[in-house]
């Protein structure tokens, strides 16, 4: 039978803190609680597709030399965001005894920030209960939706976004994995749609790699349904100096020919208006259109009036 090959967001994950970049004040700690085979509960916090899942697992690994069963559980708590997925499974979990040569047991909770108030007050009462033999790592995007009881009792990790280098050595390295032939151009389009999130990337990076082995500008902005950020920046110059039909017939193209989402094309304007050479007041009048503008699409109004709104707003500047 033919096996698959792993996806790259797997196939490329550290699999020990000594692999793990970006993250170097984080990492040396996490190493210290290793070594010392001892560590309090944790809270990691940051944007999605930073490092945070892949800290607790390579933590874990090194912790357990790779033996995780029956030490290390990792639950998504947006699947099961109740009480129940805490008095079930993560109870069962805490109670056990480990049958690793380390007698602490690991529960990685992802997505924590989804879990509801009682659901969270529950799980605070099992972290008091089983705290001699259970560590917690709770993974939020939002740590300020956790509850002040158990952050108390966590140390909270704030990831911070990757920088450009480390994503250019991390393409570098999928690229000689893969026998890539992956141009510069392509490298700062992949770093531009990623927009820090390295799981993106990975899965951006790998589609195109499905098409050729030769990736291209074009290819990256294809395959993540993105513009070019001239295409942005022409639409919006064109509304900031009055020519809403021209700048209406470049929204219409990136909306229907490439095919993007309102709130995408608003977070391309909103990145790339801060960089145009236009009068200072004119950018924070945008600025503040393009937020009106996402609150209504995000409320359920009609997205290609919203946006052409939008356009009319600018022109009206």
């Amino acid at each position: 039978m033919q096996t698959l090959d792993l996806p790259w967001t797997e196939k490329y994950r550290p699999k020990s803190l000594d692999e793990v970049i970006g993250q170097d004040i984080i990492v040396n700690r996490l190493k210290a609680f290793v070594k010392n085979k001892n560590f309090p509960n944790m809270i990691f916090a940051g944007t999605a597709g930073i490092g945070k899942t892949t800290c607790a697992v390579a933590m874990a690994n090194d912790l357990y030399h790779g033996e995780l069963v029956g030490a290390f559980k990792e639950l998504n708590a947006s699947d099961e965001r109740g009480i129940d997925v805490i008095r079930g499974d993560v109870k069962e979990f805490a109670k056990t005894i480990s049958i690793a040569d380390i007698q602490i047991k690991i529960i990685f909770l992802d997505e924590a920030d989804s879990l509801t108030s009682d659901a969270q007050h529950a799980l605070r009462r099992t972290m008091e209960r089983f705290s001699a033999q259970t560590r917690f790592i709770l993974n939020a995007n939002y740590a300020s939706k956790i509850i002040e009881p158990i952050q108390s009792r966590c140390i909270v990790f704030r990831f911070k976004a990757l920088n450009e280098q480390n994503m250019r050595d991390y393409i570098k390295r999928i690229a000689k994995g893969e026998g890539l032939d992956v141009d510069d151009k392509a490298v700062e389009a992949l770093i531009y749609v990623s927009d820090g999130d390295l799981r993106k990337l990975t899965n951006v990076l790998q589609s195109c790699a499905l098409q050729d082995t030769k990736i291209t500008e074009s290819d990256v902005y294809n395959v993540a349904a993105k513009a070019r950020p001239k295409e942005i920046a022409s639409m919006l110059k064109a509304a900031l100096s009055g020519s809403f039909s021209v700048a209406k017939n470049e929204l219409d193209t990136l909306l229907v020919k490439h095919g993007m989402n309102a709130e995408d094309v608003l977070l391309q304007c909103y990145k790339e208006v801060q960089g145009m050479n236009v009068d200072e007041r004119k950018k924070l009048k945008a600025i503040s259109v393009f937020g009106e503008t996402n609150f209504r699409i995000v409320e359920g109004a009609n997205e290609h009036i919203q946006m052409e709104a939008m356009l009319a707003n600018l022109a009206l500047i």
